[in-house]
């Protein structure tokens, strides 16, 4: 019996379906953020076209190659000549898409200096240049957008310096805190974040060693010294020089790795808290503009902080992957250098998609004040019972003071009552004056000293 023919697959508009296309359809943490233009196909084009120009120009500035060569090949790499999906398609014969794409390269450049294009560059060169440059791009952006979260978190600690909230460990309430000092922490690792990405972003290198990274062929090219054009090649791209070639020598992408991930950490550090506190049965924060459910209308979900999460999530996976890649073996690996850029761009996106949220999350977040205040009195005045422990020892004795504590505790739940009424009815404590002790709004410690001295942080 002949299996009945499939449907054709319709699109949006009833038609037949696009072209495939990564159009970030399951990718709504990073869609539409600045880093995922800085990140697409034809940024990772632009860079390769920019590492292949440079390339030519460094070796004119040295005399390795006519100023016509140089000017020829910066004209003809214009993004708009090359097809990105047909390059992607004949990168599989080789593995990688430079093959193909000095091909059209040379082809676009002409006769008379297509010769000069790639001349003495091999394929990782030009990629892991481009990986570079695609990275220097991005992180720009990503920490222009840390820089407005840290703005925005500095906002709400100096204005909640003095709000006070239940402090929670282990998911309970443990002493008072503020909220001044939960924001100035989170800001605290936004600027760890943003001095990490940037010394990261500042000592990324070219690339450029020749087919075994010993710089042969450019002195066959007639280089006196070519030792001197991996730094040419460098400060055409504003790239640091390296000091080695390091075809399989990882570190720039492992610092990558690492910064990306503590980045998405960071952020989803803050993430985390808003999802806790912004629960229906403690609302003591709520993200500016919730999303909508599908089947709940009166839903409005934390939906920047869940991608933010998501984004964490995923990170230290991907990072792994990266810091695999630092096992290369000889003087080019097999499948480690080829299995860094997806995830790598994925890295990427994710940190910028997140970056960009955390700016909306952190500059919209209201604060319910009234709530926290209320959730003070949950434990029936407990939350203070570490500072009536030492208040109390000096008076009653230490082991006193526990037992006394510890009765009252248990009393307080099954009657209902403050801790501060009972301990007005107890004989021993007649004429003390525990209002100030059993309040927990006087029980921040150096919360607004600490607050005010992560605020001097820049």
């Amino acid at each position: 019996m002949t299996p009945p023919t499939p449907a054709p697959t319709p699109s949006a508009g009833g038609t037949s379906a696009e072209p495939e296309s990564d159009v970030g359809l399951l990718g709504p943490g990073w869609v539409a953020s600045p880093a995922a233009s800085a990140t697409s196909d034809t940024a990772w084009l632009r860079a390769l076209l920019d590492a292949e120009a440079a390339l030519t120009r460094a070796q004119a500035t040295l005399g390795l190659a006519p100023d016509g060569a140089a000017e020829a090949v910066t004209r003809a790499a214009r993004q708009g000549r090359f097809d990105v999906r047909a390059l992607a398609e004949r990168a599989r014969a080789g593995g990688n898409p430079v093959i193909p794409l000095v091909a059209e390269l040379t082809r676009a450049v002409g006769e008379e200096h297509g010769p000069y294009v790639h001349r003495g560059a091999t394929s990782q060169d030009i990629m892991d240049t481009a990986t570079m440059l695609v990275a220097v791009r991005a992180l720009d952006l990503i920490r222009a957008d840390l820089s407005r979260t840290a703005a925005a978190l500095a906002r709400l600690a100096a204005e909640h310096r003095d709000t006070v909230m239940p402090g929670r460990t282990l998911t309970q309430h443990a002493v008072p805190t503020t909220f001044g000092l939960k924001a100035a922490g989170w800001r605290s690792l936004v600027l760890d974040a943003h001095d990490r990405t940037g010394r990261v972003r500042d000592s990324l290198p070219a690339q450029l060693g020749g087919a075994a990274g010993t710089l042969a062929a450019f002195s066959a090219y007639g280089a006196e010294d070519a030792t001197a054009l991996p730094a040419a090649y460098a400060r055409e791209l504003g790239l640091r020089e390296p000091l080695l070639p390091w075809h399989s020598l990882r570190t720039p992408v492992a610092d990558l790795a690492g910064c990306l991930a503590f980045t998405a950490g960071a952020l989803g550090r803050t993430a985390a808290d808003v999802l806790v506190l912004c629960r229906t049965e403690i609302a003591e924060l709520a993200e500016g503009s919730g999303g909508g459910s599908s089947a709940m209308p009166h839903k409005a979900n934390p939906v920047r902080s869940t991608l933010i999460a998501a984004a964490a999530r995923r990170a230290p996976q991907l990072a792994a992957t990266l810091y695999g890649s630092l096992m290369a073996e000889d003087e080019r690996p097999a499948g480690a250098w080829h299995a860094e850029w997806e995830p790598l761009r994925e890295l990427l996106r994710l940190v910028g998609g997140a970056a960009r949220d955390a700016v909306e999350l952190t500059e919209g977040l209201r604060v319910d004040t009234d709530a926290m205040r209320a959730h003070l009195d949950l434990t029936h005045g407990l939350i203070v019972s570490e500072r009536l422990s030492a208040e109390l020892s000096g008076r009653l004795g230490r082991a006193r003071a526990k037992e006394l504590l510890t009765e009252l505790a248990r009393r307080s739940y099954a009657e209902g009552r403050s801790l501060g009424e009972l301990l007005s009815e107890q004989e021993e404590l007649k004429g003390v004056d525990l209002s100030e002790p059993t309040d927990p709004t006087r029980y921040t410690g150096s919360a607004g000293t600490l607050t005010d001295r992560a605020l001097e942080r820049r």
